[in-house]
């Protein structure tokens, strides 16, 4: 009776509004018995609940009915070492209200022990989403596990079960899957930070699951259950892996009747008696409808991570860093004068980067710089009184006056696993109060141990407490052990990649390359992507080079950074006259960039080569409405079909906003392809399409 009154009182729990926001009547976090269902209009997971020792046995696509039945013979979570019986498991549940930066969840916490180690999982579950997150936590003691890993010419024939389980990884099992039928194909996808190293930031693979362990690395895994239109995705919120902590060398593995998500990011020696030690989180979600299913579920799912309020995350930022004058032109009257230009271009957000503080960086153009012991020069990140004598009080009073929002560079003290966490969120909280600034660029990071992580987590956190959310973190990923692009994704966006006429490695065909590998996955509208003075160093480049910056049109490179949040990585006193022609082009941009970013972004076309059609979609909730960024790059074809996603079959009106091409009506058939047509190479057209019958 007693199980009985508790699974109707968190029933009802579950249907609690929060404070007229979101209604979460459709989410689901009930116990009954020693079942658990956690759920949602669009997806159930049901589990054994065994003390709070999870096993799952049923999944299902509640929009289908399809339903997986799984047999899972050990619990979902385990552990590379000898721990107890599972006691004292747990459940609660809150209704978990909408804030400045996430929406409005419900929130189921399962708790167990096992042995000395805590195992807690905090589930989140969004309406109208076919996913549902767990952010895993640790604390105790456990024995120092050893997370092994043999590769496949080592093991001998498979001539028996027990040969079988020698090949099997021993690691930490953040979730399992014992799925029915042995036509499973897997497709993980691995990315690429420390862009300053990589150009190439997305790479796919697909297997067949088979009796032996086949690991696959990425922080994405796509369930294909062949045969079928339907399947399963986990998502793993990490950092790239091949810089996650304590990582056992893959993040998935299939097996026939056996897929696991495997690194949780924690090793033993990082557990602690008294405070939960936070891990990675993995989402499971389902999907329907081939490739374009796969991506609009995960989309579903990201899309609830970070609301987007335009005053605050829509900009065209101007850093004058990427024509290379580092710390040797920044002071007072040389951003009062970039600001002047920067309204005349059309910014909205203007950053001083490096060299603005009294402390001289390691990056200084000028000898003599550090990062080292920061904190032994307390007025290192004070305002150098000899460039800005007002302080920033009068180039924040022009940018106010000119419509410009003000932004700083900022690079934590990396001491000792950040442990001046406080005094680096103080710098910030102070430019906060002072001057009103609330974006920060994140540079210099290297998290190099859980302490690490952990530190710098609380700063950005008490930097968000005392701005009241108001902050917007543009984190560097340009180099060192960062975050990637799927943890730390509720702090703002993505500062993507440094890239130089100076040095010759700024090619447009090869930033269009990577917004468009990467929004495939990740929205684009999370991304700065840069677009630079193309009449500079033009000499740095080979003699006929068709590629080069130079070739290209200056309203091509702007819009390349369309989908994401552009960024003019320049010094704007350094444009010719004739670059203030795209003023125009940024206003209409202007004018739509709420409701195109308001869409799920996706890469249409071929990838771009150079000389490729290539484009963008924006996909509205109405499917009879959206956006389309065509361009054509060095093709000799002055037409290219394309095929969109989502569209219903009818007549559209592709009405012409911006950019070369013409206003056109077309019939799209059940393949959802159309043709566009562009006058001459290296243009682009963006269109607003509406169906009209």
């Amino acid at each position: 009776m007693r199980g009985l009154f508790i699974a109707i009182f968190l029933f009802t729990c579950s249907f609690i509004p929060t404070h007229g926001q979101t209604d979460l009547s459709s989410c689901q976090a009930i116990r009954k018995g020693d079942t658990l269902i956690l759920g949602n209009s669009l997806i159930q997971r049901t589990y054994l609940f065994q003390n709070g020792n999870l096993s799952s046995f049923a999944l299902q696509d509640k929009r289908t009915g399809k339903k997986w039945v799984l047999a899972n013979k050990n619990a979902d979570f385990a552990l590379p070492a000898k721990v107890g019986n599972p006691a004292n498991g747990s459940f609660t549940v809150k209704p978990v209200a909408e804030t400045s930066r996430t929406p409005a969840h419900l929130e189921a916490q399962v708790v167990v022990s096992l042995g000395d180690v805590w195992v807690k999982r905090v589930f989140r579950i969004y309406p109208n989403c076919p996913a549902i997150a767990c952010d895993y936590y640790l604390k105790g003691r456990a024995p120092d596990w050893q997370q092994q890993v043999q590769q496949a010419y080592d093991l001998r024939n498979l001539e028996s079960l027990a040969t079988q389980k020698e090949g099997e990884a021993n690691a930490v099992v953040l979730d399992r899957l014992a799925l029915p039928g042995l036509h499973w194909r897997g497709k993980s996808v691995e990315f690429f930070d420390a862009t300053d190293q990589n150009n190439t930031l997305v790479q796919e693979y697909t297997r067949l699951a088979y009796r032996q362990e086949v690991r696959l690395r990425g922080n994405l895994l796509f369930l294909d259950e062949v045969g079928t239109d339907t399947g399963i995705f986990w998502l793993k919120e990490a950092p790239v892996s091949g810089v996650q902590l304590a990582y056992p060398g893959f993040d998935f593995s299939l097996k026939f009747n056996e897929m696991r998500a495997a690194g949780i990011g924690i090793g033993p020696t990082d557990l602690r008696d008294d405070e939960w030690v936070r891990g990675y989180s993995l989402v499971l979600g389902v999907w329907l409808g081939g490739e374009t299913g796969q991506l609009t579920a995960l989309r579903s799912y990201q899309q609830n991570l970070r609301i987007r309020q335009p005053n605050r995350d829509e900009m065209i930022l101007l850093n004058t860093w990427g024509d290379r004058g580092q710390d040797k032109n920044i002071n007072e009257a040389f951003v009062l004068r970039e600001l002047k230009l920067g309204e005349k271009l059309g910014i909205t957000h203007f950053q001083l980067d490096d060299g603005w503080q009294q402390g001289k960086s390691a990056n200084s153009a000028f000898q003599g710089g550090s990062f080292k012991d920061i904190w032994r020069k307390p007025d290192y990140w004070l305002p150098d009184p000899k460039k800005f004598p007002t302080g920033f009080s009068r180039i924040m009073e022009a940018g106010k006056k000119r419509g410009i929002t003000l932004s700083t560079w900022f690079n934590p003290s990396v001491d000792s696993s950040f442990k001046y966490w406080d005094r680096d969120a103080q710098v910030m909280i102070d430019q906060y109060r002072h001057y009103g600034i609330r974006m920060w660029k994140i540079d210099g990071v290297r998290i190099a141990d859980k302490q690490a992580e952990i530190n710098f987590r609380k700063m950005l956190d008490t930097v968000m407490a005392s701005t009241n959310g108001e902050a917007v973190f543009n984190l560097d990923v340009t180099a060192g052990r960062r975050f990637g692009y799927h943890y730390f994704y509720e702090y703002g966006n993505l500062f993507l990649e440094n890239r130089y006429t100076d040095w010759g490695n700024y090619y447009p065909h090869f930033t269009l390359r990577n917004l468009w590998m990467l929004a495939r996955y990740v929205p684009p509208q999370r991304l700065q992507i840069e677009f630079l003075n193309k009449w500079r160093n033009q000499d740095r480049y080979p003699q006929g080079d068709s590629f080069s910056p130079a070739h290209y049109p200056f309203d091509y490179l702007f819009a390349i950074t369309m989908p994401a949040q552009p960024l003019a990585w320049m010094e704007a006193r350094n444009l010719p006259p004739e670059a203030f022609a795209i003023t125009g082009l940024i206003n209409a941009y202007k004018k739509q960039w709420r409701a195109w970013h308001n869409g799920q972004l996706f890469p249409i076309g071929n990838e771009p080569s150079g000389t490729s059609w290539t484009g963008f979609q924006s996909i509205s909730e109405n499917q009879s409405v959206g956006y389309v960024l065509v361009f054509r790059e060095q093709n000799k074809a002055g037409a290219a079909k394309m095929k969109l996603m989502n569209l219903l079959p009818g007549t559209y009106q592709f009405t012409h906003l911006m950019g070369q091409g013409k206003s056109f009506r077309m019939a799209v058939a059940a393949d959802g392809a159309v043709s566009f047509a562009l006058p001459q190479q290296m243009t682009f057209g963006f269109y607003q399409y509406e169906r009209v019958k």
